[in-house]
């Protein structure tokens, strides 16, 4: 009896990402709710600009790649010329929260029916470990060497907590993938956030803690620790907007 195998909606492309990395559990998480709810062929992914770039490779469904920033306005054109497709984008910290912001912002604020797959790690990865949006105070990167000050770079954005004000949000949750119990959850919120997304509710992001082990400078073990005693005290995870709850809508 077969009880593990890899989702059909995952291509048999290796992963380039650096070892501890957990870009790739998300990966999976997402493909198998596509093989779950059974639409591969009726899913476009957009691809953003960081260490998901290849994410085009991973996916077995239709993916678009989307200039740095722009992948949420790329998903708009894509599902208003197809409202029947189920589109989602992933995108990192750097991608999402910095030059993408705006993009973001608005479609919240327009209800775009997409599914934002959010994956922050406080850190640019790709780049070189540069400071990124979502940086944590006192952490130190290759561009905040003495730790990031709030009176010099300002304080870490929170990004799920932001989108939640929209009133074309209709479905935010933080998640994180540092334990099983954790990964279960944020299975959860991908699948109801595609939910949401069939149901016409409007906007749905899922943002997803990870760790950076390589731009960190620690072990894939002590990554994990770091976010458990940093990143989750300052980026608490749970529900933060859930149109469908409000409303007694659990179609």
């Amino acid at each position: 009896m077969v009880v593990f195998e890899k989702p059909k909606a995952l291509t048999d492309v290796p992963f380039h990402y650096c070892p501890g990395c957990t870009h790739g559990i998300v990966h999976r998480l997402v493909a198998e709710v596509i093989d779950e709810m059974g639409i591969e062929g009726e899913t476009v992914g957009i691809a953003s600009v960081g260490c998901s770039v290849f994410s085009y490779n991973y996916f077995g469904c239709d993916m678009v790649q989307a200039p740095h920033g722009r992948a949420p306005a790329v998903a708009t054109g894509v599902k208003r010329s197809h409202p029947d497709n189920f589109v989602f984008t992933y995108q990192g910290d750097g991608d999402l929260a910095a030059i993408g912001t705006a993009e973001t912002v608005h479609v919240g604020a327009r209800g775009e029916n997409i599914t934002i797959i959010f994956i922050n790690n406080a850190i640019y990865g790709m780049t070189g470990g540069q400071m990124a949006p979502t940086t944590l105070l006192g952490q130190v990167t290759t561009t905040s060497p003495y730790g990031r000050k709030k009176e010099i770079q300002g304080n870490p954005i929170r990004v799920a907590e932001m989108i939640a004000t929209l009133d074309g949000a209709a479905y935010v949750e933080r998640v994180a993938v540092d334990c099983v119990k954790n990964v279960r959850n944020a299975k959860k919120a991908i699948r109801k956030a595609f939910e949401t997304q069939k149901n016409k509710k409007g906007l749905s992001l899922i943002e997803v803690l990870s760790t950076c082990p390589t731009n960190w400078g620690m072990s894939p073990e002590k990554s994990l620790e770091w976010l458990r005693e940093n990143m989750m005290a300052h980026y608490p995870l749970g529900v933060y907007k859930d149109i469908t709850e409000e409303a007694g809508d659990n179609e």
